[in-house]
């Protein structure tokens, strides 16, 4: 093990490459790296390289993958470099949502990640009964209080609650935009209970009410989902609804660009499955000075009123938060600049770092 005299050496253990920063897991590991240049990282990176970059301090250990997603191959590569680079290390710190897959690995988490600390920070949990069967690997840092209590209840002990970040820089705050007629954007999966049909149908009635606009489905696909299937679903059912303009879209490379001409985010999600709780979406598009519109997950609640909340899977509600923010030029940059404040109060890499500081000095001690 490296001398804790020295510069700490601390294992980022995620499901797949870094660089498969679509999902919450790589973002959130992302996020560590960059907010603490003092550690040096190991993480696992692409093979072969597609020229992405890595931590700025460290080393990238390389993982055959042909698209950077946590297949099967990916998962066990990782556990098996894993097992050898957690021996080798300060820290690990695993950055894992609570999957499937999950409570076995918790459970030969000695025999796999060794006896030295461990940090689990937790992006979501997809499902609860999952955590009927985990145990914590070390020290777990949820995302918000809702989850926090759902692992304290199910015997993990000792979480923390460490919101995640984005950097500030990137999403800068930007006046609103005066395209006719202004764009509604839904942006996440094809999951059942993802939102995308529900921001259809809520869309829908506000159009009803009056609303006029175009609604942008930004979605990502699974592994194994047929994407043009599930594009041509969405777009029968907002044939159906009498939304006169729809526009599906597949993977967004300009999410700011993207968020810049975007009037209102809307995403009302039935449940997260996953994801993370609080989307990194829901922060950028407040950072950029975008209203948002959830669903009222207890996830959400540390949102505060930076986000208008409407009852999961009331459509009515919903589109009538939607036609009003649309219609009320005042409410909608009250909204705006709350929400910005929030995001650099609650969620800035300064709070983060600090955070995150002071729970390494602690695993290290």
């Amino acid at each position: 093990m490296a001398s804790r005299s020295a510069r700490s050496r601390v294992l980022l253990f995620t499901s797949c490459p870094y660089e498969g920063g679509a999902g919450a897991d790589t973002r959130l590991a992302a996020s560590i790296a960059d907010c603490m240049p003092d550690r040096d990282f190991l993480w696992f990176t692409r093979w072969p390289s597609r020229g992405s970059r890595g931590p700025t301090r460290g080393k990238g250990i390389p993982i055959v993958s042909r698209d950077g997603a946590p297949h099967v191959p990916e998962r066990l590569q990782v556990a098996l470099a894993g097992g050898v680079l957690a021996r080798r290390t300060d820290l690990v710190h695993a950055v894992l949502t609570i999957g499937g897959t999950y409570p076995l690995f918790s459970r030969l988490r000695r025999g796999l990640l060794g006896g030295g600390p461990v940090i689990h920070t937790v992006p979501g949990v997809m499902d609860a009964g999952l955590l009927e069967r985990a145990r914590p690997l070390g020290t777990t840092v949820a995302l918000s209080e809702a989850t926090a209590g759902q692992l304290r209840s199910a015997g993990f002990g000792d979480v923390r609650v460490i919101p995640p970040t984005i950097p500030l820089d990137r999403w800068p705050w930007r006046p609103r935009t005066t395209g006719s007629p202004p764009v509604v954007l839904f942006a996440g999966h094809h999951d059942p209970q993802g939102g995308a049909r529900e921001a259809v149908t809520a869309a829908a009635e506000a159009h009803r009410r009056g609303a006029r606009f175009r609604l942008v489905l930004a979605m990502r696909a699974r592994p194994g989902q047929d994407e043009r299937a599930l594009e041509a679903e969405l777009r029968t059912l907002a044939a159906r609804e009498g939304l006169p303009e729809v526009d599906v879209q597949g993977h967004v490379p300009d999410m700011p660009g993207l968020l810049g001409a975007t009037d209102v985010l809307l995403f009302p999600p039935r449940q997260l499955g996953g994801k993370a709780d609080v989307p990194f979406v829901v922060l950028e598009a407040l950072a950029t000075g975008r209203p948002v519109i959830l669903s009222d997950l207890p996830q959400f609640a540390g949102l505060g009123d930076a986000a208008s909340r409407a009852p999961v899977g009331d459509r009515h509600r919903t589109g009538e938060l939607l036609a009003r923010l649309l219609e009320r030029p005042r409410q909608w940059e009250m909204q705006a600049r709350l929400g910005r404040a929030t995001v650099e109060e609650l969620f800035g890499p300064d709070r983060f770092r600090a955070q995150y500081e002071r729970l390494y000095k602690e695993a290290l001690a």
